[in-house]
């Protein structure tokens, strides 16, 4: 007798439709075998499905009993075809009369006493079940807020076995699993951190201000305590609120990641990943056998903040140019090719020189000039181009450091980005997720025309600082920005000067 149920399977972050196929032959000797390409975690399933059925007072077959996963030439990983794999053994078995097994997709990992533990991926297999017109999702109960995320979808909780069993039996009336979205994505946007607690550096939040409502990437040069990591970390409290299409993808990362804390259904801030400069490049970038996100793609609709730039080895920081030029990250593999978005900003922080203090006024700096030039020169030319603004981070004076008054807070900065990005918005109607960042071609010349003044001083820029065509649409893309925050509909001389001054590394390299 042959039983079919439905899972999931996964291709990066999307989840693709698994179809669970158990044919217990009812003659020949007791032996049982997974086919279609599954990975050690699902060979061993098998024992942990005999064991869990056992205690949950079901007898695995004693005949030839195989177990098909297609599409048979993707590669199964994980442990979350054990409920489907035991279901679709008593089915077959005829322990069990199914009823609704064609109507839900199924999900789960078993323990060897029949209870059903959490996996990874249950958003993206939700939003793969309201795709493909099931009638619901079963999934382990601790998942089943996650699934819940996806409206107008059946999401049945199980704790065990049994229950699920005798809900595919119809014999179990199951209550769905709901949630109110729009209150748990209204409690979890909310920061814990402020620009506020920031003492002085006003020069580098209105950098970071611009930084925010273009899209614009980020390098802060300053000496070590002038504050550009407790900087870096504010910045997503100044970027627009997460819409929930942001959120949905975002929370699908971490979902099939295994990030996705127990307690956040759907992440409602944007992410800040800071990484070490010992990380490998797969840790950065993603990869793997089986290709699993890196910290580009973790940071999607955030932050990536990379400190101490210069000391990350130039091979890794060379892989950032594909994902902070193309919002993509393409990983190749013989059997496949997996594409993860990776639509951030990135955040750096570096020292003006391998001793920290040759900006320091008070500190004497101990590196020869061959010295901060050879650790300048571990930034490649290429990447200091994708980004749009260096700026200097000077150390805080004494009397701005215990001054009792606020500086400017997230919410004013806020505000001058939100309306920024309203006449983004208003003015690249077609695509609303458009922003200055993403200008090239046609509409870059077209949205950031310039008077004759502004000619001869981009021009005098471009002469005296050798600065490449890169480099070229970079400035006219945030002198845009500036105007923007200013109001106006075109480009001035002042624009264009405040974001040729941002091009500080230019001048170094």
């Amino acid at each position: 007798m042959i039983a079919r149920l439905h899972s999931v399977a996964f291709s990066g972050i999307e989840a693709i439709p698994t179809e669970i196929e158990v044919d217990v032959a009812k003659r020949g000797f007791a032996s049982s075998i997974i086919v279609g390409l599954p990975d050690a975690a699902v060979k061993e399933s098998l024992e942990r499905v005999r064991s869990a059925m056992h205690n949950a007072g079901y007898t695995f077959p004693r005949y030839k009993t195989v177990i098909n996963l297609a599409p048979a030439d993707l590669k199964k990983e994980g442990p979350a075809f054990d409920l489907p794999i035991a279901a679709g053994v008593i089915l077959a078995d005829g322990q069990v009369v199914g009823e609704f097994e064609s109507d839900f997709l199924v999900t789960g990992e078993l323990a060897l006493d029949g209870r059903v533990r959490p996996v990874k991926g249950v958003l993206s297999a939700a939003l793969l079940a309201k795709a493909q017109g099931f009638r619901g999702i079963v999934v382990p109960a601790a998942n089943a807020r996650e699934a819940a995320v996806v409206d107008d979808l059946e999401v049945i909780p199980v704790n065990t076995l049994t229950e699920a069993m005798g809900f595919l039996s119809g014999q179990l009336p199951i209550d769905g699993a709901t949630m109110d979205v729009r209150e748990v994505f209204a409690q979890a946007s909310q920061y814990d951190v402020d620009f506020a607690e920031v003492r002085g550096q006003e020069h580098v939040k209105r950098a970071l201000v611009v930084a925010a409502a273009g899209g614009h990437n980020c390098l802060m040069i300053g000496p070590p305590g002038a504050g550009k990591t407790m900087l870096a970390k504010r910045l997503p409290t100044v970027l627009p609120p997460l819409s929930l299409a942001e959120s949905l993808e975002t929370t699908k990362i971490y979902s099939v990641s295994g990030l996705l804390p127990a307690d956040t259904p759907l992440l409602g801030t944007r992410p800040v990943r800071a990484l070490h400069h010992s990380a490998s490049g797969p840790a950065l970038v993603g990869g793997g056998t089986i290709p699993h996100a890196g910290e580009v793609s973790l940071s999607h609709h955030g932050v990536l903040f990379l400190d101490e730039f210069p000391e990350f080895p130039r091979n890794i920081l060379e892989t950032l140019r594909q994902p902070v030029e193309d919002g993509y990250v393409t990983i190749a593999r013989s059997h496949a090719t997996v594409r993860f978005p990776s639509q951030f900003m990135l955040v750096a922080a570096m020292n003006p020189c391998p001793c920290g203090y040759l900006t320091e006024p008070r500190k004497t700096c101990s590196c020869t000039p061959p010295l901060i030039d050879k650790y300048l020169a571990r930034i490649s030319g290429p990447l200091v181009d994708r980004i749009d603004i260096h700026i200097e981070v000077p150390s805080v004076a004494f009397d701005e450091l215990r001054s009792t008054r606020d500086g400017r807070s997230s919410a004013d900065m806020r505000g001058e980005v939100m309306r920024a990005r309203e006449r983004q918005r208003s003015r690249y109607g077609v695509d609303s997720t458009m922003v200055n960042t993403r200008l090239s071609g046609k509409s870059l010349r077209m949205h950031c025309a310039l008077d004759t003044a502004s000619e001869g001083i981009l021009k005098s820029a471009m002469t005296e600082l050798g600065l490449s065509a890169r480099a070229h649409d970079k400035i006219l893309r945030l002198a845009r920005t500036i105007a923007d925050l200013a109001d106006r509909d075109t480009i001035v001389a002042d624009d264009l000067m405040e974001s040729i001054h941002y091009r500080r590394l230019d001048r170094k390299l």
